[in-house]
This record gives structure tokens, sequence and C-alpha cells, in this order.
């Protein structure tokens, strides 16, 4: 389980100092959750801040009743959490399998190495060797992301906008990807999206609006009043 308590964020810019977070708190158990709302709300500042790659400016992280705030990503890589980036880096040279291998943190064969590709949707025998570099395209990078989040078989994976970039085509087989892992997963998959596919398929949404969280509940609580605009989400239904 995750926990936020009273998270803040400021970063400096031209004008001063600006505040992205504003006092949150949140509770993260469920095994899919999705984080949305309007640009520039915090979203991403949120998922870099439980990744471990900014740190918050006050406030309390917690992950299975443990104080995580001040550790590094390295060290809550360790203790169980996984982060996808929008555009996920390529590296020229290095094999799929030997980045699954990595991502897996122990030596395994070529045969699990190819079950994840499987599990993705991608024919192992045509990526198994091949370098991660730019003959792949978006959605095929995006999923070897993916196959490397579940080696790693994390407590907490975080993705932030794993439609950004893509095809439609690749966007629904990310999506069929991601309603597999949601059956299979042991952890909580976090998803930062405005995709209304997406948030269909989580158990929990939560709604970020200036810095705070606005609203909070179940998927059929929720998605409703953001496609209609009501309640607190009567701001966010034209920005999703």
């Amino acid at each position: 389980m995750l926990e936020l308590k009273n998270i803040s964020f400021s970063a400096q810019n031209e004008s001063g100092t600006r505040e992205i977070l504003k006092d949150i708190d949140l509770v993260i158990n469920e095994r899919f959750v999705a984080i949305t709302g309007p640009n520039g709300g915090g979203k991403s500042t949120l998922a870099k801040i439980i990744a471990g790659i900014y740190t918050p400016t006050s406030g309390q992280i917690l992950l299975d009743g443990e104080d995580i705030t001040d550790l590094s990503v390295t060290d809550r890589a360790r203790k169980g959490i996984s982060f996808a980036f929008q555009q996920p880096v390529r590296f020229k040279g290095i094999t799929v399998k030997d980045l699954i291998t990595l991502a897996a943190g122990r030596p395994i064969g070529i045969g699990e190495a190819c079950s994840y590709l499987s599990e993705v949707g991608l024919c192992a025998r045509d990526y198994i060797d091949r370098e991660i570099n730019s003959s792949l395209s978006g959605g095929e990078v995006k999923r070897i992301e993916i196959a490397t989040v579940l080696a790693r078989e994390t407590k907490i994976s975080v993705f932030d906008e794993p439609e950004a970039g893509i095809d439609l085509w690749s966007f629904s087989n990310l999506i069929a990807v991601f309603e597999k892992m949601h059956e299979k997963i042991n952890g909580s998959i976090l998803i930062i999206s405005h995709q209304e596919r997406i948030l269909n398929i989580a158990d929990k949404i939560v709604v970020i609006a200036d810095g705070r969280v606005s609203a909070v509940g179940d998927r059929e609580t929720i998605l409703p009043e953001l496609l209609e605009g009501r309640g607190p989400c009567r701001m966010l239904s034209n920005k999703l």
C-alpha cells in the first residue's frame, strides 16, 4: 500500500516560486488506479515524486508503512516501485533480452524473456535480439517497456501518459495489455492519463486539478462526473 500524506511541491521559475502540488493526501491500495485532470494540474509531478525523481517540499510517503520520502530513485526501485516515462528511453547497443534481464535483476533464460514479450502481445522471435533503437516504433518501445515492468514484478508500477506519441492501432493494443496486466498484477498499477478508455478500466480514479485532489473514488462514481462535468469534475469534462 502506498500512502501520500500532505505532499506539497514547489519549484523555481523566472517569476519566482511556483507551488505545483498542495497538501496531497492519497492512499493507493487498489490494483489499477488512474490519475487524471487538466494539463498543468500536477499529475506528472506527482508521478515523479512517487518514483523518487522529485523530492517533495513537504509531506511524507509511506510504502507498506515504511517511510520512503527521502529515498533515491534507485532505493525506491529496490523497495518495489517502477516508473515508465512518457517517452521511453532507447538504448543503442542493448538488446531487448538484455533490457528485460536487467529489469528482472537476475539471470533469466531466453524462454522467460520471451514469455514477458508474449504478455505484451509481441512475437518474441521477432524482438528478442533487436536493439532498443530508432528502428522500433513508439508503440513497440512502449510495449517492451511494459514487459520490463512485468519482469520486475514490483509493488507499484507507475506509467506517465503511456498513450503519448503513439498511433491509434498501438493505443488499442496497449489497452489490451493493461487489461491483461490488471488481471495478473500482484501489486498496484498507477497510470497518469486523459484517455477515457484507460479510465474505464480503473478500479479508482483520482482527479488532480490546480495541484490538489479535487475528486477521488471508484470508476462508477467518478467517470460519469468527468464526462458530464458534474460535481468537483465540472471544470474538467472538456479537457479529457
